[in-house]
């Protein structure tokens, strides 16, 4: 069990894939509105090509955060990429001991996934600084709920024919691409019996189709207890048009599958991108365009 935070309480800011456009002014200035004491990581300021410093700094700064009990929780800054570059070069071993909340999404689904499956660990799929100039109020509320152990509840309409039912699992899943890209290795998650969330960015419809067939080839999807989609934002098409929507490509996929399936959940690349708690269970109750969805 993570202890939730409280005010006084520290939290790290770190960037373990790609550097920073500013400094995390506003950020800072939001968290430490939340009574926390914020620590800034050295790859807030570090560059190296597109990374916020190499490989080994970029551990090596994650590594400290991991190792002092005295930080409650360590947010990423930003995604891009370059988490899946330092995953393996970090010991995670103090965090089976003390136990902090890792939050981030998009890239820092590396983390999600590979914590999840080598430690059995809670983590928050949620807005990361360099979203927050950008992000609605909403948004970072459910943040600073989940960090801090209130009720998180979301009540919302999907503009997509959802498939109707209920399920109580974990919940687990971020951005495909990078489901994708940890398939078959150490920190490839065991998707059976659990709610699946999915989003993504800046991908060709083909690709979205593609990375789909991948994972139900693998199995992934045969045996979910549910499956969410969240935004799949700033999609791209062929001149010759694809011709399948994300909610087409999705059912076409899980047809012959009985699990509730929703679309439209607010969260993933988009400003309203609310937070969900990683390997808690999650009551999910799909009807025909209304959703919602409680930890229990």
């Amino acid at each position: 069990m993570i202890p939730y935070l409280k005010k006084g309480d520290k939290i790290a800011i770190t960037c373990p894939a790609k550097k920073l456009p500013r400094p995390m002014t506003e950020a800072v200035k939001v968290l430490e509105g939340w009574g926390l004491e914020v620590v800034q990581g050295e790859t807030l300021l570090a560059s190296y090509h597109q990374f916020a410093g190499d490989d080994e700094l970029r551990a090596k700064d994650l590594q400290r955060f991991i190792d002092d009990d005295s930080i409650k929780a360590i947010i990423a800054a930003r995604g891009g990429y370059g988490t899946i570059r330092i995953v393996d070069m970090v010991d995670y071993s103090r965090l089976a001991t003390n136990p902090k909340w890792i939050i981030g999404f998009s890239d820092i689904t590396v983390l999600h996934s590979h914590l999840h499956t080598n430690y059995g660990l809670q983590t928050i799929h949620g807005q990361m600084p360099v979203n927050v100039p950008d992000a609605s109020s909403q948004s970072l509320i459910s943040l600073k709920k989940a960090l801090f152990g209130q009720e998180v509840t979301y009540r919302f309409k999907s503009y997509s024919a959802n498939r109707p039912g209920e399920a109580t699992a974990p919940v687990i899943g971020g951005n495909l691409s990078l489901l994708i890209a940890m398939l078959g290795s150490a920190s490839d998650m065991d998707y059976n019996g659990k709610i699946l969330f999915l989003e993504d960015v800046g991908e060709y419809l083909y690709s979205i189709d593609r990375m789909m067939y991948t994972l139900k080839r693998a199995g992934k999807l045969d045996n979910l207890a549910g499956l969410i989609v969240g935004g799949f934002t700033e999609l791209k098409d062929n001149d010759i048009p694809f011709g399948f929507s994300v909610p087409d490509i999705v059912m076409n996929l899980v047809s012959e599958f009985n699990y509730p399936v929703c679309f439209d959940f607010p969260a993933g690349h988009i400003p309203d991108n609310h937070a969900i708690i990683f390997g808690k269970h999650l009551h999910l109750n799909i009807e025909d365009y209304n959703v919602t969805a409680s930890y229990i």
